[in-house]
């Protein structure tokens, strides 16, 4: 679900579907929404787990200003999704505490 009609910022302008994969799941989103938009949109509420206690994460703040929404895009961890613009054909992986860099 998208919000296409807004009360204050007006009517959603219409933008390029394409499609990313999220686990290994390809979904649809429009080019240059937030990640974290776009997956919520999909029905996709879990972002990561947490270091310390393995608790789910989702979207929080939405402004890129705490680390819930933090996952793996396209190899790099601990990107903040909210704030990250769909591309075509992204990569992304739910995160599993503190990321790390593949060797």
């Amino acid at each position: 679900m998208r919000v296409i009609h807004h009360p204050i910022l007006g009517e959603a302008k219409p933008g390029v579907e394409v499609e990313i994969t999220v686990d290994g799941r390809p979904i649809q989103a429009v080019e240059g929404e937030p990640l974290a938009a776009a997956m919520i949109a999909s029905g996709i509420q879990m972002f990561r787990y947490t270091a310390k206690t393995h608790l789910p994460r989702g979207i929080f703040c939405a402004i890129g200003r705490c680390t819930d929404c933090m996952m793996i895009v396209d190899g790099i961890p601990n990107t903040r999704t909210c704030v990250t613009p769909v591309k075509n054909g992204m990569v992304v992986q739910t995160q599993d505490g503190l990321g790390k860099f593949e060797d």
